[in-house]
């Protein structure tokens, strides 16, 4: 695969820090499907939405957003970033990213994953100590329902199924399937044997943090035979702005507020002081925040020490003014990327 850039965004609702204004559901779903409008227009690759399901976020059931972006794009790729596959049923998840995919022409795919909140687990029944059971499982579904049909399955968490129809299918020969993997080793590994394309998310800490994991997954796809369709994604925040000044000041007191809120630890917290925040968006931290040069700088790095496949900006995250965000989107798109493109597809040009 060619190297791609892309957006994601969890489609928060969170109030203003200057008004102390909550945006409505409703406006927070129109900026949603316009960032994705915008990141297809200014030529990005990838357009992702977060699953989760609490009152302060909107994205509980991202194939509807994707699916209205669908019909505002023509050539983004369409992603979950992640679809949390332990709460949710394979067969269901299979339907809506193939119908998505016949809307879109082609463009759905899935990031699937265990998912970082844990709500998720009493709101569908499921028990929070079967966490990576019920993923293995649910994942030899998903994978199982994609590669053929009819399908016969018999598992531990939900009815066997006798030569099931499941329809529709996809637009192409396939619907690709990426593992959402936070930088457990088993997580790598286990993504690697199966052969499977890893986004791995870098929250915080040195942009090298996840040199171990890429590693292991690399190990364990080519031990497996599967080296030839390994691919790797960094997911990680960031922001661009005109200047790296501005783009630090506007996304420090949302980045900040965000950890604090959204954060898996809830109830706690995850505090950020600024010198952390420089820290983390320094040349050797994990935040890909800063100038378009500088932006371009810090992917260009990610490319080396990585050798990925692409990268998505998890832009705007903790509320981030709508106009902030999308001329960020609409720097990365036109004048990070055809840079960034440019100066990979130059290094794989070069004879080893």
């Amino acid at each position: 695969m060619s190297f791609e850039i892309g957006v994601m965004t969890f489609a928060e609702v969170t109030a203003d820090l200057s008004t102390g204004r909550l945006p409505a559901p409703q406006q927070r779903v129109r900026e949603t499907v316009e960032l994705a409008q915008l990141a297809d227009q200014v030529g990005l690759d990838v357009f992702g939405i977060g699953e989760h399901h609490r009152s302060d976020f909107v994205a509980s059931a991202p194939p509807v957003l994707l699916a209205a972006a669908a019909e505002r794009t023509e050539r983004i790729r369409l992603t979950s970033a992640v679809t949390v596959l332990s709460s949710d049923d394979p067969v269901r998840v299979w339907e809506q990213f193939a119908t998505l995919d016949l809307l879109s022409g082609g463009r759905a795919e899935i990031i699937a994953g265990r998912g970082s909140y844990s709500e998720t687990f009493a709101l569908f029944g499921n028990d929070i100590r079967d966490y990576n059971a019920l993923f293995r499982e649910k994942l030899d579904l998903l994978l199982r329902i994609r590669d053929g049909n009819p399908l016969s399955w018999e598992g531990r968490f939900r009815a066997p199924l006798v030569d099931a129809d499941i329809a529709p299918r996809a637009a192409g020969a396939t619907l690709p399937i990426w593992v959402g993997v936070g930088g457990s080793a088993a997580s790598a590994i286990s993504t690697g044997r199966l052969g499977l394309p890893m986004a791995l998310a870098l929250l915080l800490g040195p942009m090298n943090g996840q040199h171990e994991a890429v590693s292991l997954y690399r190990e364990s796809a080519a031990e497996a035979g599967h080296a030839a369709t390994t691919a790797v994604s960094i997911n990680a925040h960031g922001h661009v702005a005109g200047t790296s000044q501005d783009a630090r000041e506007e996304m420090y007191p949302y980045f900040a507020k965000g950890m604090m809120d959204n954060n898996h630890q809830r109830g706690r917290g995850f505090p950020i002081s600024r010198s952390t925040f420089q820290a983390q968006a320094s040349a050797a931290g994990g935040l890909i925040v800063g100038s378009p040069q500088e932006v371009v700088d810090k992917m260009l790095r990610y490319h080396e020490l990585y050798g990925l496949n692409r990268i998505v900006v998890h832009t705007g995250f903790g509320g981030l003014a709508h106009s902030d965000h999308m001329r960020a989107v609409e720097l990365l798109g036109t004048e990070v990327a055809p840079v960034v493109r440019r100066e990979v597809a130059a290094r794989s040009a070069v004879p080893a």
